[in-house]
């Protein structure tokens, strides 16, 4: 009976560790984001250049969420 709950305690764990994981995840790019675009906003208000650094910024902190996104799976998906 023992070995049942510990096993079941453990599908518990991990299921919220996975959720807590996406959420972290999921912060981070909206973090980046808005950190990205501000520091856009501020050079193309400096340098006069429309919404040039802002949109550039904002993809390039997407691209760089997404990769580290990608190389943590991977890293995942070889200790399973």
């Amino acid at each position: 009976m023992r070995l049942t709950m510990g096993k079941i305690h453990d599908e518990e764990f991990n299921s919220f560790r996975g959720i807590t994981m996406l959420s972290a995840w999921g912060l981070s790019l909206v973090a980046a984001s808005f950190f990205f675009l501000w520091i856009g906003h501020l050079l193309d208000e400096l340098l006069g250049s429309a919404p040039r650094f802002m949109l550039s910024m904002f993809f390039l902190a997407i691209a760089g969420c997404l990769t580290e996104l990608y190389l943590e799976v991977r890293k995942r998906m070889k200790d399973f």
